[in-house]
C-alpha cells in the first residue's frame, strides 16, 4: 500500500454498511464517509498537488470526511482548533498559506475572515457534488507514499506555531505496528477523547480505518460529568480507549467506579504526559482484566516511539517505564559527548526509522536542527529525530523517562513551549520582560513579569485571548525586577528557587 485512502476503500469494500464513525449527533458507515469525502474533494479541483488544505470544522464526523476529502484531491490537510484565539489561528494561516479551507456554516464567517484569499469550501454545499471519478483517478495515479498526509501544528518557542509534516508512509508504518501490537480489528470500538488536531488522534482514527472497527467521538462536555461519561461509552459499547492521563484520572478522583462501571472495556492505553501510578492502580483494581499500556513519543514520530505494557505491580509513589522501542522504530540514547549511553546512564532519546516526520513546514532551519544525520552513523545518510527527552535504561532493559532538556513541557497531553507563552505575555502593553515556569508537582504554569502594568489579573485576562486554553497560565505575578545571569539572560533558576521550590 502507498496511500492511506487504500485503508478506507478496502474497509468500505469489506464492511460497506457498518457504522465506522460516530459523534453525538451522527452515525456514518465507511461507505458514507468515503463517498462524502469524494464529493467534497471535487470542490478542490483547482488545488495543486501536495498543497495545503485547512479544515475549520469542529470535532465531528464531518471533520473526518473533510480530512479524507483533502487527500482524495491530492492535497494534505491541517485540522484547525476552532476554539483557539483568532490571533493564533492567523499565525497558522500565515505559516501554512492554504490553497483552500473546508468549513461549515458554523465557522464559515471566521474562516473567510482569517483565511482571506483562500478558496472557501462549504461542507453543506460540497457534499451535494457529483463524484467525478475521472478526476479522482487522475489524482490518485500521481500520488506516492512519501507525499504529505497532514501538517500538525504544535507550540513553537518563538510564539509561532510549528507545523510537523507527516507522510502517508510514516502513518501507515506506525498504524501497521500499533494495530498488530494491540489487536485492533473490526471488533474494536474506540472511545475517542483527543481532538483531531492532536497527534494522539492518529492512533485510534487510522487504526479504525485500517481494521474496520468503530471510532466514537466522545463529546468534550462528557468529561465534566463523569457518570455521564461512563454511560456514554457503555451506550457506544466502547472496548478500547486511548486517553491522556488527566482524563483517566477523573475516575479515581471521583471514585467513579463505586457508582458506575465501564461494561465493555478490554484495552486502556495512555500517552501525552506522565501517568501517576495511583490513578493507574485505581483502574487496575476495578478492571483487572484489561490490557494497560503506557505509550510515549512526540508528534515527530507520528504518535509514539516507545511503549510499555503494564506487566507488574507498581507502588503509588513509583514511576512507570516508557518501555521499549516499537517494532520497526529505532530508539537510542545519546550522551552529551556524542556516544550511545550505557545501561543506567542518562542520554537524549534519539529516534530513527519509518515513523519519522519529514520535518517542519516552511522551516528548513528548525528541520535541520531537529532531524540531523545520525551522529553514530558516518557511513551513509540516515536521518534521526532528536526528541529533547532525557531517559535511561533500567536493569530490565526498559526506558525510564527523566525530564526534558529544554523549555518544553507536557500538560493535559499537549506539548507546550514555554517560550510561546512568554511571547504572548511579553507582547502585552505594560510588560517589559517575563518568564514562564512550570511547576511539575502541581502541574501549574506560572508567569512572572516586570513592567508598568500593575494589575496582574488584567494581564492574565489579556493573555488568555492570545493562547489556547491548554496554555493558559495558572498564575501571573508581577515582580519588581527580573533577575539576570552573567550572560545577560533571565536567571530562571533563581526564579524557580523563589517562586516554585518553596
Amino acid at each position: 500500500m502507498k496511500n492511506i485512502l487504500e485503508y478506507l476503500e478496502k474497509t468500505a469494500e469489506r464492511y460497506p454498511d457498518k457504522t465506522g464513525f460516530t459523534d453525538v449527533s451522527t452515525e456514518a458507515t465507511f461507505s458514507q464517509v468515503m463517498n462524502n469525502a469524494k464529493k467534497i474533494a471535487c470542490s478542490l479541483k483547482d488545488c495543486p498537488s501536495n498543497s495545503p488544505v485547512a479544515i475549520m470544522i469542529d470535532r465531528s464526523v464531518r471533520c473526518i470526511e473533510a480530512m479524507f476529502a483533502s487527500v482524495y484531491a491530492g492535497c494534505f490537510y491541517t485540522v484547525i482548533d476552532v476554539s483557539s484565539p483568532a490571533s493564533r489561528i492567523s499565525k497558522i494561516a500565515e505559516a501554512l498559506e492554504p490553497q483552500a479551507v473546508i468549513t461549515d456554516n458554523a465557522f464559515s464567517d471566521d474562516a473567510g475572515r482569517i483565511f482571506a484569499g483562500a478558496h472557501i469550501v462549504l461542507y453543506e454545499d460540497a457534499v451535494e457534488n457529483a463524484i467525478d471519478d475521472e478526476f479522482l483517478a487522475h489524482v490518485r495515479s500521481r500520488m506516492i507514499d512519501t507525499d504529505p498526509l497532514y501538517v500538525l501544528f504544535t507550540s513553537g518557542s518563538s510564539g509561532t506555531p510549528k507545523g510537523t509534516v507527516l507522510s502517508h508512509r510514516s502513518v501507515m508504518s506506525y498504524i501497521a505496528w500499533v494495530s498488530e501490537e494491540f489487536g485492533f480489528d473490526e471488533t474494536t470500538s474506540f472511545g475517542a477523547q483527543t481532538p483531531l488536531y492532536f497527534s494522539m488522534s492518529v492512533t485510534d482514527l487510522y487504526s479504525t480505518v485500517k481494521g474496520g472497527g468503530t471510532y466514537n467521538i466522545i463529546p468534550k462536555s462528557s468529561f465534566s460529568f463523569p457518570v455521564k461519561l461512563i454511560e456514554y461509552i457503555n451506550k457506544k459499547q466502547v472496548n478500547t480507549i486511548y486517553w491522556v492521563p488527566s482524563a483517566l484520572s477523573i475516575a479515581s478522583s471521583w471514585n467513579l467506579f463505586e457508582y458506575v462501571m465501564p461494561q465493555y472495556l478490554r484495552t486502556v492505553l495512555f500517552a501525552g504526559e506522565v501517568m501517576p501510578v495511583k490513578h493507574l492502580n485505581y483502574w487496575r483494581k476495578f478492571l483487572p482484566d484489561c490490557t494497560y499500556a503506557n505509550l510515549f513519543g512526540p508528534t515527530e514520530t507520528t504518535d509514539i516511539c516507545t511503549f510499555y505494557r503494564v506487566d507488574r505491580t507498581f507502588e503509588n509513589d513509583e514511576s512507570l517505564p516508557i518501555g521499549k522501542a516499537c517494532d520497526n522504530c529505532g530508539v537510542l540514547l545519546l550522551t552529551d559527548d556524542g556516544r550511545e549511553a550505557l545501561p543506567g546512564e542518562e542520554g537524549e532519546l534519539i529516534v530513527r526509522g519509518s515513523f519519522l516526520a519529514d520535518g517542519y513546514y516552511n522551516d528548513p532551519e528548525k528541520t535541520a536542527a531537529a532531524f540531523p544525520q545520525n551522529p553514530l552513523n558516518k557511513a551513509y545518510p540516515e536521518r534521526v529525530y532528536r526528541t529533547g527527552d532525557i531517559a535511561r535504561l533500567n536493569e530490565k532493559g526498559e526506558f525510564i523517562y527523566i525530564s526534558r532538556k529544554d523549555f518544553q513541557i507536557k500538560r493535559s497531553g499537549y506539548r507546550i513551549e514555554l517560550g510561546e507563552i512568554e511571547a504572548a505575555v511579553g507582547s502585552l502593553d505594560g510588560v517589559t520582560a517575563c518568564s514562564a515556569l512550570y511547576d511539575a508537582a502541581s502541574g501549574s504554569i506560572i508567569v512572572l513579569y516586570e513592567g508598568k502594568a500593575k494589575d496582574a489579573s488584567a494581564i492574565s485576562t489579556k493573555a488568555r485571548t492570545k493562547l489556547p486554553s491548554y496554555m493558559h497560565p495558572d498564575k501571573i505575578i508581577r515582580i519588581k525586577a527580573m533577575p539576570y545571569n552573567a550572560n545577560g539572560k533571565i536567571d530562571r533558576g533563581k526564579l524557580r528557587a523563589e517562586y516554585i521550590s518553596r
